[in-house]
């Protein structure tokens, strides 16, 4: 199992937090010893007990997102992850849309 070091921000909850990384909120709370898992705080660094590391298929854009940063955070190329998405032009994206990034 992979344990993977994850930085909570505003809005996060350990529900999300495990189903982004494909574990459970049990796993969660047990590897960072919170007696209570659904009180966490932004800045609040966690670690995740993970059993696949790969790149999620969808992304939601927050605030400060840039193609060019999503790209780079997945490995993914700017072209690419425009043509998936049918975005024309790259400067226009906004906090909550969802953005896919795999096939």
């Amino acid at each position: 199992m992979e344990m993977v070091t994850y930085t909570v921000r505003p809005g996060n909850t350990v529900y999300a937090i495990a189903q982004f990384f494909g574990t459970t909120v049990k796993e969660i709370a047990e590897a960072n010893g919170l007696n209570h898992p659904y009180t966490i705080y932004p800045g609040q660094e966690l670690v995740i007990p993970i059993e696949d590391i790969r790149s999620p298929r969808y992304y939601v854009v927050r605030p400060g997102d840039t193609i060019l940063s999503i790209a780079d955070r997945y490995g993914l190329e700017i072209e690419n992850l425009l043509a998936l998405n049918r975005l024309e032009n790259p400067n226009i994206i906004y906090p909550g849309q969802i953005l896919r990034l795999t096939k």
